[in-house]
This record gives C-alpha cells, sequence and structure tokens, in this order.
C-alpha cells in the first residue's frame, strides 16, 4: 500500500529547519503503519516505542527533561546504541504521556540532530487540551483515510491514477468505466487502510464491511474511555445524527434534529471533541467570496462530514448491491455520499481551505468553495451526469469568480468560466484551476 504522505516525510528528513514531526489523524488511518514504512525504508534503525500503558516511559519523562538523560533512558529500552544520524525514533501514542510531548521542545532546541516523528490517535486532543510545548518547536503532518488515488493504486490501478496526475483528459475519457466502477467501489470500502487492504486481497465487500462495523465500534469504545463522562452522551448523538443531517436536501447541520429543542451550547464541546479526535470534518459557511476566506466565515452556521465515506455507508446500513446497481431507493442519499466524497478528497489537499456558501435568503447554495491561497472557487458537486448549475449561475453573477467546478458523472468539459471535473478527477481540481 502506498500513501503520498510518504513523499512530505522523505521532505521532512532532508529539511535543514528539520523539527520533530507530529503526525494528526483519526484513529486506523495508518499512522503506526506510516511511521514504521518510512522507517524501514530511509534509516539504518528504527526505535519504535508505544507510550501507552507503559509505565517504564511514563517514569523515564516524569522527572527533568534532560535530552542526554532522555537518550540514554531511550538506548536502555531499545538495547542499543542510537546513532542519531541513521536512527528513526517513533513516539507512538504519545499523548499518553504529555511529559513525552513536552520534551520535543528540548529536543528540538538542544539536540536537534535527532529525528522524532509522534503520532497519536488522540492526539489533537491533546494538543488543544492545553499540553505543555511551544508552538514553533515541531513541524504537523495530517494523515486522512486513502484518497480515491491511492484506493486505484492499493487495488491494482496505478497506471489509471498516473493518468489523473498527467491530466490527459481524452484518454481519461476513453477509460472511463473503469474509473466509475471503482468510484463505487470506493464509496463501498471507503478510505480506511485495513478495509482497503482487505478489499485488495480478497475482493470481498462483506468482509471490507465487517471491518468498517470493529473501527466504529472502538470509535464507540474511545467516546467512554476517553472523552469528559458528562458529554459522552452528547458526542454519540452528534456522531449517530451525522447519517440523517447529510441526507437532507440542505445540509446545515441541525441541533433540533440531534434533540427535539437542542441547542449550540448544549453540544459545542462535543463537536469539538469530534473534531480534535480527527473524526468529524466540519464545513463552515462563508458569506461572501473573499480572500482569505477564513475572514468570511459563518461561525453558526455549518455542515458536519465523517472522516470516512466507506464509514458513512456502514453507519446508515448501506447495501452493496444497493450501490452498484443503483437502486431506486437510494436516489436520495446518493448526494448525500457524493458530497461526502468529495469534502473526503478535497480535505486530503495541501492549504485548501475549504467552506461552502449561502446566500441570506437560503436561495443560492453552492455545496463546496476553496481557497486556494490565491483564488476563491465556487464547486457544485452533482451524483450523476445532472448538469443544470443554477446556484453557481447566481453565485457567478453576484461574485464573477475566475473559474467555477461542478463535478458530477459527466466527462471533462472546459468552458468559458466552468469546468466540468469528473467526480473520480476531483483531487486535481488544484491542478485544473490553477
Amino acid at each position: 500500500m502506498y500513501r503520498f504522505a510518504i513523499e512530505k516525510l522523505y521532505k521532512w528528513k532532508k529539511s535543514k529547519r528539520r523539527k520533530p514531526l507530529i503526525i494528526e489523524g483519526a484513529r486506523q488511518v495508518g499512522k503506526t503503519w506510516l511511521m514504521k514504512e518510512f522507517g524501514s525504508k530511509v534509516y539504518a534503525n528504527t526505535v519504535y516505542i508505544n507510550f501507552d500503558s507503559n509505565s517504564r516511559m511514563a517514569e523515564l519523562f516524569a522527572s527533568d527533561l534532560n535530552t542526554d538523560r532522555l537518550i540514554m533512558g531511550l538506548e536502555l529500552y531499545a538495547g542499543h546504541k542510537i546513532d542519531a544520524e541513521n536512527t528513526l525514533l517513533i513516539f507512538d501514542e504519545v499523548q499518553e504521556v504529555p511529559r513525552a510531548l513536552s520534551s520535543l521542545k528540548y529536543f528540538y532546541e538542544n539536540a536537534p540532530q535527532y529525528h522524532i516523528i509522534c503520532a497519536g490517535s488522540l492526539l489533537g486532543i491533546a494538543l488543544h487540551g492545553g499540553t505543555s510545548f511551544p508552538v514553533g518547536k515541531v513541524d504537523f503532518l495530517k494523515l486522512y483515510p486513502l484518497s480515491f488515488r491511492e484506493f486505484l493504486m492499493a487495488t491494482g490501478n496505478e497506471r489509471f491514477t498516473k493518468l489523473l496526475d498527467k491530466q490527459d483528459y481524452e484518454m481519461i475519457t476513453s477509460f472511463k468505466q473503469t474509473y466509475i466502477d471503482a468510484l463505487k467501489y470506493y464509496y463501498f470500502v471507503g478510505g480506511m487502510p485495513e478495509a482497503v487492504q482487505s478489499f485488495a486481497e480478497n475482493k470481498d465487500f462483506n468482509e471490507a464491511r465487517e471491518i468498517q462495523k470493529h473501527i466504529l465500534a472502538a470509535y464507540e469504545q474511545d467516546f467512554s474511555k476517553h472523552a469528559p463522562y458528562e458529554i459522552v452522551p452528547k458526542i454519540r448523538m452528534i456522531w449517530n445524527s451525522i447519517p440523517s443531517q447529510l441526507a437532507r436536501e440542505n445540509k446545515k447541520f441541525i441541533y433540533g434534529l440531534v434533540r427535539e429543542g437542542g441547542r449550540a451550547k448544549e453540544y459545542e464541546t462535543a463537536i469539538m471533541w469530534l473534531t480534535d479526535c480527527g473524526l468529524v470534518h466540519k464545513v463552515s459557511r462563508v458569506n461572501a467570496a473573499g480572500i482569505p476566506l477564513k475572514a468570511y466565515e459563518d461561525l453558526r452556521a455549518f455542515k458536519l462530514y465523517i472522516v470516512d465515506v466507506g464509514l458513512l455507508g456502514c453507519m446508515t446500513g448501506l447495501r452493496q448491491r444497493t450501490l452498484l446497481d443503483g437502486n431506486n431507493l437510494f436516489t436520495e442519499f446518493k448526494g448525500a455520499l457524493t458530497e461526502q466524497y468529495v469534502c473526503q478528497q478535497l480535505k486530503t489537499i495541501e492549504d485548501l481551505g475549504v467552506y461552502y456558501f449561502t446566500n441570506d435568503r437560503g436561495s443560492c447554495e453552492v455545496d463546496f468553495v476553496i481557497d486556494t491561497g490565491e483564488k476563491v472557487i465556487p464547486v457544485e458537486v452533482k451524483a450523476e451526469v445532472n448538469l443544470k448549475a443554477k446556484s453557481l449561475r447566481v453565485y457567478k453573477d453576484k461574485f464573477n469568480p475566475e473559474i467555477s467546478v461542478r463535478t458530477s458523472m459527466a466527462d471533462y468539459k472546459k468552458e468559458d468560466w466552468l469546468v466540468n471535473l469528473s467526480l473520480y478527477a476531483v483531487e486535481e481540481i488544484d491542478h485544473v484551476v490553477s
């Protein structure tokens, strides 16, 4: 299995300004595998330390954080000398020992020759919970489930990924049925590495679904084990409401669908917990189209998507036959699944701000508006080949964007102000519009 994030790790290793690296991401998106794979490929030695229920490491970091003393302790733990330039130090589940996180400051300032990568399934909560380490002393990398391009590679279609990279849309259109079939598989299997690996090896949808059920059960256990007791019921209610929220035509998050009479102040902490865990993507509304888009963010209005399209299908009990055969009963939810998929792919693009737009009257809604840092681009999502774009036209008349994007199952086509971009090529959006 290949992850594009490993290219960022290669750059990190070569950087003259290298700092200890923290990989953020939800449980089971492949953080541990990525760190170990990187270590085995480019270092002579890897020292892997899991801080979960590790009393020795808790004791080592409990006293002073002198880096010479810490390295000596790590050498005793590993059973061999640590050669700074040729050894990767991996701190996994590092949030379990907060002082290990704090030590990264001292490694950066006093022992920058050591190569350290950290990760943890609930690391986002530890970081946002005030764990002590100074901003500016570490690098960050976000890891998500496999994107559609990575899914193509994992399932033996690497040449089709390369074709997307080349943006040879004439050739891509010639093979569009291959892409469409793979996209349907991806909608069901999603991008969680264990589910993808199982499907790649056995082509068994039922086995992939069982893995997804286990992952969802692990998330539920995390709610009870790690979240503050008083917000656990609210986290569950928010989490379980997301499929029905997305199934609505207007996908703006409504607290009243969580519980009748529900209000923002009751659930804000629960939403923040899920966001910090990496389990949900919170996409805020903007009411204008300037750069940066964040300056026009309406914090009261947002949509929630979950971490993976396959897990969304699992939560709703979506059957493979319904998805693959195009059952009519699936029509309404198809839009929700497609929008979830597009959000998930946009989130994998580095330095891309992702929002959505509605006008004040609610008569115009653009599914996503993205900020590349140079341009603001409206993106309308269609589940099939329906090419009506009423909202995009209203948006264009109001803000006159340089380019707009409509993504659907239709073929690639560039018009005067509008690019029709196939859903299976949506990861190429930043190249298409540049």
